[in-house]
Order: C-alpha cells, then structure tokens, then sequence
C-alpha cells in the first residue's frame, strides 16, 4: 500500500487463516508512541519487547517495528489529528500497539481511540486483571482479582446517537416522540413547556419554563451482542476459565441491555450447548424436575467440566468484584458497563497505570493493543511514570500472535521487578521499604528479571 509521510520496515505480514493468526518470524508492527508521557512509556517498553524476543527465541524470531503517528503528534507534524497513513498501516499489518493520546477538544473527532476501533471494527475490549504479588492494593485480598472482561466496543454509547438539549434536532426528536409514541413520550418529565410552566409555578430560581431536553438513543444488536458473547465463551474455553458472567442493566433497559442478556443466553445455549450450561438451563430443568433436579443437572454438567454461563445486575456487580471476586472469571458486557468495571477492578490491583487493554476483531485478525490511562501531560518527559500499561499490553499483543514464550518472559520480569521493591514512583509511595526508580530503570529492572 502506499503511505504519504511514513516509510514501512523490511519485514513480514501478518495474515490470518480460519480466524487463526498467521505470524511470520519477523512481522511488522505499526505502533504509536503516544502524547505527553507516551514517548517515556514506549521507550522502556520497546526495550522490555525486544528483550523477551531475543531471550525466548535467540535470534530466530524479531519485531520489524513501523512507527505511525496519531493525537497530537500527527497534528503538530501533519496537520491531521488521524493520518490516513496511520489507518493504511494498522489495515495493512493487522496487529499495531499503541501509547496514550490527546483527544482534540472543541470538535472534530470525539475520541481517536475510538475512531480506530471504529473504523477496524475492533468490536471486543479486551481488558484482563489479574494482581501481581506486592503491588500496593487498597483492598485486603486483590489476590482474589482474576478475571477477563469483554467489553462490546461499537455500539452502546460508542455508536450512540445525541442531541443537544434546546436545539432544533432535540425539538424534532421530542415533536416526533409526542405524535408517534405519546406513552414513551409522557416519561419525559419536562417535554413539554406547559409541564415546565406548571412545575415551576411552584418553584422559583430553577429556570425558565423552556423545554431543554437533551436526548440520547443507545443501539443494541443481536449480532454485535452474538460476536461479543461468542468471543468470550471462546476464550473460557480455550484458557480452562470456569465462568462466563454477562453484566448487564436489564432489569431497567429491557430492550436493550436486557436482550444482550437474553441473545447471550440464547447462544450459549444453542451453539455453544456442549460446552456451556446456563442459568437458563438450570430454570428450565427446575420447572420440570424441582430445584433439586437442577441443581444435580448443573453439578453434573461443571464436573465434567462444562463452563458455567450466569448474569449479574451491573450495579450489584459493580459491589461484588470488591466482596466477592472469585465468584468472577470471564466477564461479557457492553461498552459503559465494561469502562466501569475495567477501571474500578484496575484499581483493586495497582490501578489504571498497569492496566493493558487490547481491541479485536477476531475474524478480520486487526488489533491494537494499548494503553488504558491518559497522556499525563506534566509528566511528559520526566522519565518517571509507569510503563506497566504497555508492557502489559504487549504481553497480551504477544499471546495474540501466538508467542507465549516471550509473554511469559513479559510477566516473569514484571513479577521479579515488582518484588524487588525497585518501582516507580506510583509504587514506591505506597509500598514499605521501597525504591523510586526511574521509568526507563524500570524497564531495565525487567529485563534483569526475566533471567
């Protein structure tokens, strides 16, 4: 493919073939260092990289990295806070790794992360949490945290649709709900002014009986949900998890949040039947045989090694991760759901400064691995923050690839640097006997430690 302002390595393409990753020994891998702290971060990870590669495979296996450019970075350099480039390379190579970026504010592209995953379909967030020996926790047993959430990236509020509230979109949208759907439109507190004239006619310095409302529409298909689900189930199975959990809002959301559950159900049950048994199962066969019935039916089906598929309210879930989370392996849920849950489980094991992320589409191959925390901007050029986002993210990158050994090398360093008590400053301030170390020292202390 032809690119403008960028040159790509001499190295391989990655392919797929029956949805399998194709890696070649010495594939090219665009990547972005990032805005503000981004170029610290990448520096001391590409080192940790390349450091695995060379340990694991002496030589026989090797990273052509391509360097492509997005956030504020391109738009000092080119004027284009997305270059096509950029999109060409990730297209192109499949598989890219990427650092923090600056959001453009006051119009343009909403989120440039967003945009990537748009526009490479990238429909799972995959974001794994799993607590590493003496990392400073603010809960007494983080240990307990192992879990992986799937988290639907196109739709929810990622394809959602708004209108400013007072605008004359917003007034159509609330006209047309009035004459085609008056039951739905009579919810709407205040949408219309004789409402907003006879709520103030008892109140004072609330306003003016003007209608302002703002309004959202959230889509949700049973073909994105399918592909989630199927993703996650998939995943259990391949890594011997014990659980699927779908969380969900549908206690509320019926039609929306409450028929992810219902189609994530209906898969696992159909296409998945073998190697799955669900709640909806367990319900059926209590009706037919009692509870006792279900329950010897779901013993039976777990024995033999069956992956239990269940669903959790999400603000109840949102409690649970803390109590209680081995009641929790793999989790499916859709995109806001999966932002709370990804952040507040981060924080239970280091915090967002550690947590990697990655967004796949598992028939199309693409993928881009990533940090999950902001730019950090007076920060920027300090050498002193946490590279353990992308380090972590580039682990998850390699067992993408299907290079497991230097994976393990990734979380062997991270594990032996961690307690050395030799950290980074996020660390150092919270663990007893610590010493600050710089990030680029940090990524040497990984390295050291994959011995």
């Amino acid at each position: 493919m032809a690119y403008q302002n960028v040159q790509p390595p001499a190295g391989g393409k990655i392919t797929t073939h029956h949805d399998m990753i194709q890696c070649p020994d010495n594939p090219v891998i665009p990547f972005i260092r990032g805005d503000g702290t981004g170029p610290d971060i990448w520096a001391a990870s590409e080192r940790v990289f390349d450091a695995a590669v060379e340990k694991a495979y002496r030589g026989a296996r090797k990273i052509a990295w391509f360097e492509v450019f997005a956030g504020e970075t391109a738009k000092n350099r080119f004027d284009d806070w997305l270059p096509e480039d950029t999109i060409t390379a990730f297209k192109e190579y499949l598989v890219g790794i990427k650092g923090p970026l600056t959001t453009p504010i006051g119009g343009g592209i909403r989120s440039l992360n967003v945009a990537l995953r748009q526009l490479l379909d990238l429909y799972v967030c995959l974001r794994p949490v799993q607590y590493f020996q003496g990392v400073p926790s603010p809960v007494r047993n983080p240990e307990k945290v192992d879990m992986v959430i799937f988290r639907e990236n196109t739709e929810d509020i990622y394809a959602g649709i708004e209108f400013r509230a007072g605008t004359p979109d917003s007034q159509r949208v609330l006209k047309f709900l009035e004459q085609e759907f008056p039951k739905e439109f009579a919810k709407i507190r205040f949408g219309t002014e004789s409402a907003a004239k006879a709520f103030l006619a008892g109140e004072s310095g609330l306003g003016t009986p003007q209608v302002e409302v703002g309004i959202g529409i959230k889509p949700v298909s049973r073909l994105g949900t399918n592909r989630l689900v199927a993703a996650a189930i998939r995943y259990a199975i391949a890594n011997k998890r014990k659980s699927v959990t779908f969380v969900h809002k549908g206690n509320i959301m019926k039609f929306t949040e409450g028929s992810f559950r219902d189609w994530g159900y209906e898969l696992a049950d159909t296409f998945f039947g073998n190697e799955t048994y669900s709640w909806v199962k367990w319900e059926k066969t209590r009706k037919e045989q009692g509870e006792q019935g279900a329950n010897n039916q779901m013993k039976a089906a777990l024995a033999e090694g069956q992956i239990l598929v269940k669903d959790a309210i999400a603000d109840i879930t949102l409690q649970q991760v803390l109590t209680r989370p081995e009641d929790f392996d793999v989790i499916a849920t859709l995109n806001l759901n999966g932002d709370y849950l990804s952040d507040a489980l981060a924080a239970q094991v280091g915090g967002i400064g550690i947590a990697p992320g990655g967004n796949i589409n598992y028939h199309t191959g693409h993928a881009i691995f990533e940090a999950t925390h902001g730019t950090a901007p007076k920060y920027a050029n300090l050498d002193k923050v946490n590279p353990g986002s992308v380090v972590l993210s580039g682990e998850m990158m390699f067992r993408h690839l299907g290079w497991t050994e230097a994976a393990d090398l990734v979380i062997k360093g991270l594990n032996g640097a961690i307690a050395s008590k030799k950290v980074t400053y996020d660390f150092a301030r919270l663990m007893d006997g610590a010493t600050e170390i710089k990030c680029s020292e940090f990524g040497d202390n990984i390295i050291a430690h994959m011995e």
